[in-house]
């Protein structure tokens, strides 16, 4: 089967090992970058258009369609699933459509679709301005969330805990969302809705990262992971474990909940990343994306709980039933964690091979490179990478994720006003 990926701006080599998988699996993978590496694909199966604007996009896009009948569209990024579901009209292709990859994508118009359907939610508010700001948290009481209606990986996501966090976080985030790389590798000429900043009520309790399948009016939970995470006032997505702690009843609720929000989204056919909160012994819905998550979780999904969403999302692109049930975990007990570090210019970063060879890692994946700006909170939310790991236990796991991420050799240059 012939497949077309594509993303308006490319995300540098990101999504390059899962466009492997996807070939793996039997694909026949072609790649279409409005903006991107003339290098970065096989060069017979790979074009740039030299534009991020839906309208040079789509007719590339069609014009090599008509040469290859490809027999799907899809993109593993979040700033890309606007424009896969465009090119996928405009191709004759199974897709989600403009409208629902666009509420899928907007926090705000997310939201507001959750809201019209009683979705269990936290309270949110567009917020213009920073006297807005302090009215909306101070009407729903603090702490609260600062986040972007285009964000994504928690960039310039603040919990705010009173109004001199807010008068301190505003302009940090104000300023941060217009040159964030999630919003900059949007297509240019299509709808987005809203780009600014929500307040939203802060939910306690533990939160579970969910990869799963919308069908025809069915959802099919293929995932549960659990954060683990110590939240501080910046949301860092660090340390996970799979299988979830969640016993049936909760994983039923968690159930109910996705399938609600997926309704309310007007989601048919595709993958899914749902992120929910068990707030008050209720699960609410902090987001759903058209997509698969990002990082390792794919891993955690086929060792966790032999569900393979990089599958699922070559069969839904062609409008094939993926072969998926209820979630079922496995006895495998995994552990993982991104690599943080900076910030600072990266001067050179070792993996040896302790790490890379060890039998307990199931995923590595550096995404930095010798010379990249590392941005960290408030100026940014950049990672060094990722690792994860198996054990006896999600507590022998974790021990091994830390001491061989502490093998990992990282050595920065301009630690000083570097990511300002």
């Amino acid at each position: 089967m012939k497949l077309l990926a594509v993303e308006a701006v490319q995300n540098a080599t990101y999504y390059l090992s899962r466009y492997r998988q996807l070939e793996a699996s039997g694909a026949e993978l072609y790649v279409l970058n409005g903006q991107g590496d003339p290098h970065f694909w096989p060069t017979e199966r790979y074009r740039v258009v030299g534009s991020k604007h839906i309208e040079d996009i789509v007719p590339a896009a069609r014009a090599w369609h008509a040469e290859e009948g490809f027999d799907g569209v899809l993109t593993f990024s979040e700033s890309a699933v606007i424009a896969v579901a465009v090119v996928a009209d405009a191709l004759g292709l199974p897709g989600i459509g403009a409208e629902a990859a666009r509420t899928s994508r907007n926090k705000l118009l997310m939201r507001q679709a959750h809201a019209r359907a009683d979705v269990p939610r936290p309270h949110f508010r567009l917020v213009p301005d920073l006297p807005a700001a302090l009215a909306t948290a101070a009407e729903f009481g603090y702490p609260v969330v600062l986040k972007p209606t285009l964000g994504a990986a928690s960039n310039f996501v603040f919990r705010i805990d009173g109004p001199e966090d807010m008068r301190l976080r505003w302009p940090q985030a104000l300023a941060g969302i217009q040159r964030m790389s999630w919003f900059t590798m949007e297509p240019d000429g299509v709808d987005h809705g809203p780009h600014g900043l929500l307040v939203e009520s802060f939910l306690e309790g533990p939160e579970h990262l969910v990869e799963a399948v919308a069908w025809d009016g069915e959802v099919h939970l293929g995932s549960i992971v659990d954060r683990v995470t110590v939240e501080g006032d910046t949301f860092d997505d660090d340390v996970h474990r799979a299988p979830t702690s969640l016993p049936p009843a909760q994983v039923a609720a968690v159930h109910r909940a996705v399938s609600a929000a997926v309704r309310a989204q007007g989601i048919r056919r595709s993958v899914l990343h749902a992120e929910v909160r068990y707030h008050h012994g209720e699960p609410h819905l902090l987001e759903i994306a058209v997509r698969p998550g990002g990082g390792g979780l794919d891993y955690f999904a086929r060792i966790s709980a032999g569900y393979c969403p990089i599958r699922a999302s070559m069969d839904i692109a062609r409008g094939v039933r993926p072969d998926v049930g209820d979630y079922r975990p496995t006895d495998v007990h995994t552990a993982g964690m991104c690599l943080i570090g900076g910030p600072g210019r990266i001067s050179e970063i070792t993996v040896p091979p302790s790490v890379a060879e060890s039998d307990r890692v199931f995923f590595l994946k550096i995404t930095a490179r010798p010379g990249d700006l590392i941005r960290r909170p408030p100026h940014g939310n950049n990672i060094l990478g990722f690792l994860c790991t198996t054990g006896t236990s999600f507590e022998d796991a974790m021990r091994s994720a830390v001491d061989l991420a502490g093998r990992i050799d990282v050595r920065m240059t301009e630690p000083d006003g570097a990511a300002a």
